[in-house]
């Protein structure tokens, strides 16, 4: 069984050695094969002892990563335990246990266990980011936008954008442990921090430090130098959201990224306003009636834009109705919407219902807006909790990518070597696709390939196809029918020549 711990929508696909393996002689390299690029963390070898050995020496080679191995193991289980980040800058990690001669008497324990007081942190730095984001640099806008820079709600605001400087600065640390998979203890050593840099939220971190640094010049500024800066900032903190996460990095990305950064502007919009509006009105401001006038225009297009984007977003990430019960991505869409259907009826009643009282100058309609306005804004708090619940939740489209990944089996001799790949790697019509090697890594041209599979445990018997060559070492077999999940024996005779043959097998897991 593998052990594998994925907050992110890569996954490992396989491993050489097999989880589980029993092998006679040390192999010189371990092959990980994941479902995307990735870029390696952290990669040991700890062996039957308890003794971590840090793997150093590595190579990339698109999704295979191939680690060199270190010299003079002895007998017993050994444990290759790696970890490593994917596009959206989310880590995975995982374990691969094999034996060298025979297993251990003792088993070692393998797999990543969650720290509970990491992923606090990272959840908790992930809220204060946003409320800087949405409440600090959008109620800096909506300041000098709708209020033309009345002091009300100043101090809440400048509240915000101190709580998201923060919680940024706080939340590349804590990226960093969760990247490396290390405890709260590690949180002051370097490593974590530049492990939490070299990810794709570094240039979220760097994006939103900026636009929290200009939203504060606005916030202390005047005139036309307040509106420029607040509108910079709103950009820039929008782009910083799009520079990274799960929606960021999805295909296609020319959809993807401007629907990111669409839905962040408009959330910016509605939520930076709620504050400074709220208690204008509250507090009788002069500018309250001219700035609800003007946010009552603008908010119908504001909202069109983030449902329009939300639409998108969710149409890629979730995929399937089914999704949003079955996944824990899914899940937290559902409570999310929960909450929005509280969110829309008091902003429809707000929009339609109390503010042309309000504008006529009625006060009991002025304070219910306020109240109102209040209850919105704990409903969005409630919103951005459950939105950073995202941070570990990969979402469907991602896991259903990884189920067309294929599956791939490194297969080696004395003589030859064949890298077999069944994609997708799910019962069902499938392409095989095998490439032929020497002992020396080199092309093998063989005269003919044949691929035999058999699943003994469910008395399926050798069935044989005939692969076609597509190159000098590559082979194809195509439309093949895997009829069952499960483990299936794979055997390649390799036909070198008329008077040689080179037969090698192993197995190979097919997801249902």
């Amino acid at each position: 069984m593998q052990v594998t711990v994925a907050f992110a929508h890569a996954s490992l696909n396989t491993s050489e050695p097999k989880d589980g393996a029993v092998v006679d002689t040390a192999p010189p390299a371990y092959m990980l094969t994941f479902s995307e690029p990735v870029s390696p963390l952290s990669l040991k070898l700890v062996g039957p002892d308890g003794t971590a050995i840090p793997l150093e020496r590595f190579e990339l080679k698109d999704r295979l990563l191939e680690i060199m191995a270190p010299t003079g193991l002895g007998r017993g289980t050994h444990v290759l335990s790696w970890r490593v980040t994917s596009a959206d800058g989310h880590p995975i990690g995982g374990s691969v246990v094999f034996s060298l001669g025979a297993a251990s008497t003792t088993p070692l324990a393998t797999g990543d266990k969650i720290d509970w007081s990491v992923r606090a942190g990272v959840l908790l730095s992930k809220l204060a980011f946003y409320v800087g984001l949405f409440i600090g640099v959008g109620g800096v806008f909506s300041r000098h936008w709708l209020l033309y820079g009345s002091r009300s709600g100043r101090n809440v605001v400048a509240a915000a954008l101190g709580i998201g400087g923060l919680g940024v600065l706080v939340a590349v640390g804590f990226q960093g442990l969760d990247a490396l998979g290390v405890p709260l203890a590690h949180l002051v050593e370097p490593v974590a921090w530049s492990a939490a840099m070299a990810t794709s939220f570094g240039g979220t971190a760097v994006a939103a430090f900026v636009a929290f640094g200009v939203a504060a010049i606005a916030l202390r500024a005047k005139g036309r130098l307040a509106r420029a800066s607040s509108l910079a900032a709103l950009v820039v903190s929008s782009a910083a959201l799009s520079l990274s996460g799960h929606a960021a990095t999805a295909e296609p990305q020319w959809l993807m990224r401007p629907a990111v950064f669409l839905h962040v502007i408009a959330v910016s919009l509605w939520i930076g306003a709620l504050a400074p509006l709220g208690l204008a009105l509250h507090g009788k401001d002069p500018a309250a009636l001219s700035a609800l006038r003007r946010f009552s225009m603008a908010i119908p297009y504001a909202v069109l834009v983030l449902v329009a984007a939300g639409i998108a977003l969710a149409i890629v990430q979730v995929e399937k109705p089914a999704a949003l019960i079955e996944t824990a991505y899914g899940q937290v869409f559902v409570v999310k919407m929960a909450l929005l259907t509280g969110l829309f009826p008091l902003a429809i009643v707000n929009r339609w219902r109390l503010t042309q009282p309000t504008l006529a100058g009625d006060r009991a309609s002025a304070k219910r807006l306020a109240r109102s306005i209040a209850a919105e804004t704990l409903i969005v708090f409630l919103i951005l909790g459950a939105v950073s619940c995202w941070r570990f939740t990969p979402p469907p489209r991602a896991l259903m990518g990884s189920a067309e990944q294929p599956a791939s089996v490194h297969i080696h001799t004395e003589k030859a070597m064949a890298l077999v790949d069944v994609a997708p790697a799910r019962v069902g019509e499938v392409d095989v696709s095998i490439n032929t090697l020497t002992d020396e890594l080199e092309p093998l041209a063989a005269k003919e390939v044949t691929l035999v599979l058999s699943k003994p445990d469910s008395g399926i018997e050798p069935f044989k196809r005939t692969a076609v060559r597509r190159g000098e070492a590559d082979w194809q077999v195509e439309h093949m029918n895997i009829p069952l999940p499960g483990t299936w024996q794979v055997r390649v005779d390799i036909l070198i020549n008329d008077f040689e043959k080179v037969t090698l097998s192993d197995q190979i897991g097919i997801a249902p």
